[in-house]
């Protein structure tokens, strides 16, 4: 089993400050991602790309890309319509429409051979009290009218999908569960959408990334991988991302599953930057059980025991403890993509390896 690694990077915006942002030009992040060794690179999003999307531009960016011997995939902005106020950018591209804006991103990215498009579903702030945070818990909106609207808008975009033989891939993100992102591919059409694997988001809804992965391992065409380390928090279990095989997820299951489904799928990691706020596990929250109907519970037990297993590697593996996260520091972006590119390239040359089933998953 083998596949490439590249990175996931985000460009600065000319209107708005992007958490994590590279404050560099598009063609110093392309040499960069090559000096560093790795095999290619997700941009997000198109916009800030190019806010004009300027075809000469554009097809400049992949013909580098391609001489740099790395593969580019781009990002076209968020689809859920409850939070695409919060994007405004993208209704400019479409001269007062969102859809417009969103169908001319596609378009763009097909005609210099970018196919599979990163998308996601909301948002997460972190000035926000508790489960507010996070849009799945949007006191304005239940979540059954995000996933129905959400739904409306990807039906509305499948024809210029099927026209340009892309696939909008949905991601994992903190506020969508892995088994509403199934339903929402299978409810569209699988020839349209996909979904892009976030190995560090699916913990907070009492998902391991091994059981996770076998349920979307047939739809997944794109990676944000990262490591994660659940750790005891003051309201909750904390959930914080370090780099590839530094934290409690069994990768070779992992990317067995994920290779297996999909040989060669660009393996891409989301690096954590020096600073990162915990995201938290609210099992103990009615409201949090409540809007997680299909929670398994012994899924949800092994997630919780993810605390004890990761305080074992602070013991044996002199691995970051508690307050270490919490202060922060940690990681440099590019410190964080060595440690995980070399990781995920020493599982992928062990050979193949497929887990078995474990009862759990379902």
């Amino acid at each position: 089993m083998s596949a490439p690694v590249g990175a996931d990077v985000k460009l600065p915006s000319p209107h708005r400050a992007l958490k994590g942002a590279v404050d560099a030009p598009w063609q110093q992040v392309l040499a960069d991602t090559a000096a560093q060794g790795l095999d290619g690179v997700l941009l997000r999003t198109l916009y800030e790309l190019s806010p004009t999307l300027d075809a000469g531009l554009l097809r400049e960016v992949a013909d580098t890309a391609a001489g740099l011997g790395l593969y580019l995939e781009l990002g076209v902005g968020k689809v859920n319509p409850y939070m695409t106020a919060e994007l405004p950018e993208i209704r400019r591209l479409g001269d007062g429409s969102y859809l417009a804006g969103m169908e001319r991103m596609i378009e763009a990215a097909a005609a210099i051979g970018c196919h599979e498009l990163w998308t996601a579903t909301g948002n997460f702030q972190a000035g926000l009290p508790g489960l507010h945070k996070n849009d799945r818990y949007r006191r304005d909106a239940p979540w059954t009218d995000q996933l129905a609207a959400t739904e409306r808008l990807l039906a509305r975009l499948a024809p210029v999908l099927r026209a340009c033989g892309s696939h909008l891939n949905l991601e994992t993100h903190e506020e969508i569960t892995t088994l509403d992102v199934v339903r929402l591919v299978e409810a569209v059409g699988p020839d349209v959408i996909g979904i892009t694997f976030d190995s560090g988001n699916v913990y907070v809804h009492g998902e391991t990334a091994e059981a996770a992965a076998r349920r979307v391992a047939p739809y997944t065409r794109m990676c944000h991988l990262r490591d994660v380390a659940i750790v005891p928090g003051p309201d909750a279990p904390d959930r914080y991302l370090v780099p590839c095989g530094e934290g409690v997820i069994d990768w070779a299951a992992v990317l067995g599953v994920l290779l297996e489904a999909r040989p060669g799928l660009h393996l891409t990691v989301e690096p954590a930057g020096p600073h990162q706020p915990a995201m938290q596990i609210w099992s103990d929250d009615p409201r949090w059980r409540a809007a997680h109907p299909d929670l398994d519970p012994h899924e949800l037990g092994a997630v919780l025991d993810c605390v004890g297993a990761y305080e074992h590697h602070v013991r044996s593996f002199d691995r970051p403890d508690a307050a270490t996260l919490r202060a922060g520091g940690l990681f440099m972006r590019e410190d964080f993509l060595r440690r995980s590119a070399g990781h995920l390239r020493s599982v992928t040359a062990a050979g193949d390896h497929t887990p078995p089933m474990k009862e759990y998953i379902r």
